[in-house]
């Protein structure tokens, strides 16, 4: 999640044209702490998420949300659609291992059913 919304700041930031060290200032931390935001490092985001929504004019939604935001338009791909395509494969592996479980504990079942 916070390489997701680390990306999606980064472009909200570029599409303003504002530097990092303004969008600190506004949530009144240190440039270095809103790169940490930026690249994910940092989960402190959701701590500032009223205020970040408020210099970007969002809603805290359009900022957890997997799709959406573009970037400038001389960047080429768009990082949060690739963290969401990446969130999602992940999501998808992991529901596709819990189903063989289930499929596992269900042939028991059954299995045990049958010797009653």
């Amino acid at each position: 999640m916070n390489n997701l919304v680390g990306n999606k700041l980064k472009i909200l930031r570029k599409n303003k044209k504002m530097s990092q060290e303004e969008v600190a200032d506004f949530l009144g931390i240190s440039q270095s702490a809103y790169a940490r935001m930026e690249s994910g490092e940092s989960s402190s985001w959701a701590n500032y998420i009223l205020k970040i929504c408020e210099v970007f004019a969002i809603f805290p939604e359009e900022l957890l949300k997997v799709e959406d935001l573009k970037p400038d338009a001389d960047r080429k791909e768009d990082p949060s659609r690739e963290t969401g395509t990446h969130l999602s494969d992940k999501v998808i592996e992991q529901y596709e291992e819990r189903i063989k479980e289930l499929r596992k504990i269900i042939k028991k079942l059954k299995k045990e059913r049958k010797l009653k």
